[in-house]
């Protein structure tokens, strides 16, 4: 087996990649069995070290950035990172991917879907035209200072409202300052990273105090731009702050007579990017019995826009976890992310299941006492 220190990288380069990243892959295939796609079809190609030799290939100019097969696999992708916690060599196949999506979805390349939603989320006025339309936590004004400032999130705005106004309920007197756009998030993973960056920059900037942030695909993000001391995910602040006697009364949500039976989804990014996975189990088993879904490390198909460009693929990925959900006889299932919240109401109602998905911090708020 070659290491990365026996791989130099090659002399022929295009410069599309970070060539450090390429070469410290050592193919040994710990990716294997942590990647969604690669389960799916066991196809290497499929897998992060197969597709790591496409980038290779496309960097050293072997293959062209609108090769067929280096296209699929580039859009085939998940994103989810959950080859990253297993690497032994610490490849950071995140950024890769997003680099990788530079060189391919460039241009008239694009997917359109994806570049409807790039432009859909970056006019600022809209975003907070919706939030009021839908009835998102009110802005308190422009930002004060330096304190704890809860970020609103665009498509969490939007489609679920609900979510921050269970977080002014948690924490009563939080800023939400206005002005809050985009944080870039959704144009990183889809090949405009340079705008995802700049977008993140400016939303630190309307937000220039902690960022408190519902979503873990917009927390790993920020905290690659902007640095893990600006930003804060719920769950991990709340563990913080009702450490002690500042706890709230929690009352048990009962179901039937009985505490609720309540399974949580991880964030991907959140779980792979950030390592944060214990804090939402911690706050869910304060209010009900919390049970451990099997396949809750393992992507639930919405990943950022994945559903919308590959709703078939999306299918298949999250089709083992409703057999699961199922078999469980869960009552509620609790997402750390607003994609993963579209993701699994959609397909539970497909499915035809009763069960109600929920934020973490609605689950939180419905114990609180009246």
């Amino acid at each position: 087996m070659t290491t990365s220190e026996e791989r130099a990288p090659a002399e022929v380069s295009l410069g599309l990649f970070d060539r450090d990243q390429l070469a410290a892959c050592i193919s040994c295939g710990f990716c294997l069995p942590a990647c969604p796609t690669y389960r799916l079809t066991l196809d290497e190609r499929s897998s992060p070290r197969g597709r790591i030799t496409l980038m290779r290939a496309v960097d050293e100019g072997r293959l062209a950035p609108d090769d067929p097969t280096v296209r699929e696999q580039s859009s085939y992708c998940l994103g989810c990172r959950a080859c990253e916690p297993v690497c032994p060599a610490g490849v950071q196949y995140g950024a890769l991917l997003e680099q990788w999506r530079d060189a391919t979805w460039s241009g008239t390349r694009t997917p359109p879907a994806a570049v409807a939603l790039r432009v859909a989320v970056r006019a600022t006025p809209a975003l907070a035209a919706a939030g009021r339309v839908r009835g998102a936590a009110r802005s308190t004004g422009r930002a004060r200072g330096d304190g704890m400032q809860l970020m609103l999130g665009c498509v969490e705005r939007a489609l679920f409202p609900g979510v921050s106004r269970a977080v002014a309920r948690l924490l009563p007197g939080i800023e939400v300052p206005s002005g809050q756009g985009c944080c870039g998030a959704l144009h990183a993973h889809s090949g405009g990273r340079a705008e995802g960056h700049h977008l993140a920059e400016r939303l630190g900037s309307a937000l220039p105090g902690t960022i408190l942030t519902t979503a873990g695909g917009c927390a790993a993000h920020l905290v690659d731009v902007l640095g893990r001391d600006r930003v804060r995910e719920l769950s991990e602040h709340l563990i913080e702050l009702w450490s002690g006697s500042e706890a709230p009364a929690l009352q048990p949500l009962l179901v039937d007579g009985r505490r609720a039976r309540v399974a949580l989804q991880d964030s991907c990014h959140l779980r792979n990017g950030l390592g944060v996975t214990a804090q939402p189990r911690d706050l869910v088993a304060r209010v009900a019995d919390y049970v451990e879904l099997p396949s809750a490390s393992i992507c639930c198909g919405g990943a950022g826009t994945y559903s919308i460009l590959r709703p078939d693929d999306a299918a298949a990925v999250v089709a083992p976890k409703l057999a699961e959900v199922v078999s469980l006889d869960l009552d509620y299932v609790v997402v750390v992310n607003p994609v993963c919240q579209r993701q699994l109401v959609t397909s539970l109602r497909r499915h035809g299941s009763q069960v109600r998905v929920v934020h973490l911090a609605e689950l939180l708020a419905m114990a609180l006492p009246p």
